[in-house]
């Protein structure tokens, strides 16, 4: 079991030009987050520039035999922070990530197994981070997840994902 206050160890970094491996990743992520292991994670993976989650909807039922909003919220603010680690790390970046804004929109209500799909809001926010972490050794990117019950959008959240300073 985790410790309050005492950060968990990074994972090491993939080789250069190489990408994490998604099931490794998950494991790790699930020791460092230990509500993880609960959200119903059964699968990640890239589909080109876009991070994909696979979930069931039993452990995130509500009330009303329904998706918990509560935790929908939670995965697609942690899926966005998933694409921002990640996506460092696939550049050779250890470095800390923490959201900065997000906003959900909950258009439909989600009633059986799901995908939540993260992308960079804008075209050009994978690039404008590269240049601020080279200028400034910190930057920002905004990102979009879609959550998607069959071919019914139930949920569209934004987030800001900001990275933090080496040190």
């Amino acid at each position: 079991m985790r410790e309050i206050g005492i950060p968990h160890p990074r994972l090491a970094l993939p080789e250069p030009g190489q990408c994490d491996e998604p099931q490794a990743f998950l494991a790790w992520l699930a020791e460092a987050i230990p509500m993880v292991e609960h959200l119903g994670i059964r699968e990640m993976r890239w589909e080109g520039e876009s991070l994909v989650w696979e979930l069931a909807l039993e452990p995130n039922l509500n009330d009303k035999g329904t998706g918990f909003g509560g935790a929908l919220t939670a995965q697609t603010t942690l899926l966005g922070w998933c694409w921002t680690t990640l996506w460092l790390r696939q550049r050779g970046y250890a470095r800390d990530v923490v959201v900065a804004e997000a906003s959900q929109r909950f258009l439909a209500p989600v009633t059986g197994d799901y995908r939540i799909v993260c992308a960079a809001q804008s075209e050009q926010g994978p690039a404008s981070l590269a240049e601020r972490l080279t200028s400034r050794g910190r930057g920002r990117i905004g990102l979009v997840q879609q959550l998607w019950c069959g071919d019914v959008l139930c949920l569209e959240a934004h987030g800001d994902y900001a990275v933090l300073a080496a040190g």
